[in-house]
């Protein structure tokens, strides 16, 4: 009797460990389907962004895919960059459009990714409170400036410059804050300058709170903001789709250099920001935001990394590895007329 029980307990066990596992492998299942697919079986690149104009690609390719059966390239707002890089480390995106230092602490770290866009440039600059007595750098002694992050090129720009003009750091005061806190700050005094991408600065400067003391291409010619990260099995699994991203990014640049006020009009949408203000940030001054400078280069980013060495960010200088440039050097740039253009495959 106690052994035909047991029996029971044995079978009644192994059933529900078989149930559960079948419940697991469902699951999964599910969860692979939801991350990868829509319903319509459309394939899903999720792309990481913060709202800068560097990164326009982002919303503009988002915008441009939403119908249709083709890819369908989703772009996820973050708050921060360490999040996004976080969020591209574990796979939970598949791109970043990500600051470029920290592309370079990823790659150190043994995150899996491979370099393969750069953003659109000269469209970052470093403002000062309204009031200031500042005609030049060495007017920021003892001043509180704000970068987004330690692993910025804003925080290298502005090492840079108290180099030039003498400051050490007993009266240089720069702190870490993430760009959509910036024009408050300075608003309410806890700040005197920050150094950014844009539309951020033009936010205090179009309100009349702030005036432009540099633009980043006057301090580092062709400076590099943001770039896009690419997770290496995604290259390795489907090299065709990342080329299909590369290429559509840079297409979308070259048709929003000619469409300002259209794409300040999609854009707007994704960064919750009025329409004329992000017109504004791409129109002032005219014709500053270089759109086809995207391939990167090993010569730009060794001296980005070195940078980061002689500021004591990082230790070691070595980028081996970190770049996949032939998505960008193969890149498409022809015919390119609405929006929906941007998405023509690579040899079409």
């Amino acid at each position: 009797m106690r052994s035909d029980v047991l029996s029971r307990m044995r079978g009644s066990s192994a059933a529900s460990i078989a149930a559960i596992a079948l419940s697991w492998l469902a699951l999964i299942s599910w969860l692979h389907y939801e991350l990868n697919m829509e319903h319509g079986h459309r394939q899903i690149v999720r792309m990481g962004y913060m709202p800068v104009i560097a990164n326009l690609a982002a919303p503009l390719l988002d915008y441009a895919s939403q119908e249709g059966s083709g890819v369908r390239f989703e772009a996820l707002k973050f708050s921060s960059f360490a999040e996004m890089g976080e969020s591209l480390r574990n796979g939970h995106i598949q791109a970043a459009f990500i600051i470029a230092p920290l592309s370079v602490v990823l790659h150190q770290q043994g995150a899996d990714v491979k370099l393969v866009y750069i953003g659109n440039r000269h469209e970052s600059t470093l403002v000062y409170r309204k009031g200031l007595d500042v005609k030049t750098f060495g007017d920021l002694a003892g001043k509180t400036i704000a970068v987004p992050m330690r692993f910025s090129g804003h925080n290298l720009a502005t090492r840079q410059l108290a180099e030039k003009f003498g400051l050490s750091g007993a009266n240089l005061n720069i702190v870490e804050m993430n760009p959509p806190d910036m024009p408050s700050a300075l608003t309410a005094g806890a700040l005197d300058a920050y150094f950014v991408g844009e539309p951020f600065a033009a936010r205090s400067v179009s309100a009349g709170e702030a005036k432009v003391l540099y633009y980043v291409e006057e301090v580092w010619p062709s400076f590099i903001c943001n770039l896009m990260l690419v997770r290496q099995d995604l290259i390795e699994r489907n090299p065709d789709l990342v080329a299909l991203l590369v290429q559509s990014a840079a297409r979308s640049g070259l048709w929003a250099q000619t469409h300002l006020k259209e794409a300040a009009r999609i854009v707007a949408q994704y960064w919750n920001q009025p329409v004329e203000f992000v017109e504004y940030a791409l129109e002032n001054p005219p014709n500053r935001t270089v759109f086809d400078q995207f391939a990167p280069t090993e010569r730009e980013m060794q001296h980005l990394a070195d940078q980061m060495v002689k500021f004591k960010l990082i230790q070691s200088n070595d980028i081996s590895g970190l770049i996949d440039d032939r998505f960008a050097k193969k890149a498409n740039l022809q015919g390119i007329t609405d929006l929906q253009s941007i998405l023509v495959p690579p040899g079409k």
